[in-house]
């Protein structure tokens, strides 16, 4: 029996900023920028600050915050599993990190055959 990985998960490092901005900013959500302005980052807001819709998918919980990503990106990166990690720098400037000198990143890897085996068998037993 194959365990499910998660699509996204997060640093160490992450996590604590996560903490950080919660205590600034409280419940927090996360969304993967698909481009334009901020680039292709994963963008942090109060909960509930950007809305999303049918044209979303959410992706699973870092932190205990919610993390989605547009469902056309979604597509392109399916079968890649999203770690979110910290790093030094200026955030989106719609993001809370900005002010805090470190910026979220996210870093990549491709799902094994067993692993997308796994997140196919259990979406498709969710339905």
């Amino acid at each position: 029996m194959s365990t499910t990985p998660p699509r996204v998960l997060a640093t160490d490092a992450a996590l604590d900023l996560i903490r950080l901005l919660e205590g600034k900013h409280g419940p927090l959500m996360f969304h993967q920028s698909g481009g334009c302005c901020d680039g292709s980052a994963p963008m942090c807001y109060p909960l509930g600050e950007f809305l999303t819709g049918d044209s979303d998918v959410l992706l699973g919980q870092i932190g205990g915050c919610p993390f989605y990503m547009g469902r056309a990106q979604f597509e392109y990166w399916q079968h890649t599993q999203l770690a979110i990690d910290v790093v030094p720098g200026r955030g989106g400037m719609f993001s809370l990190e900005g002010p805090e000198g470190l910026r979220f990143l996210t870093r990549s890897r491709v799902f094994t055959d067993a692993e997308v085996a796994a997140l196919e068998a259990q979406e498709t037993g969710s339905r």
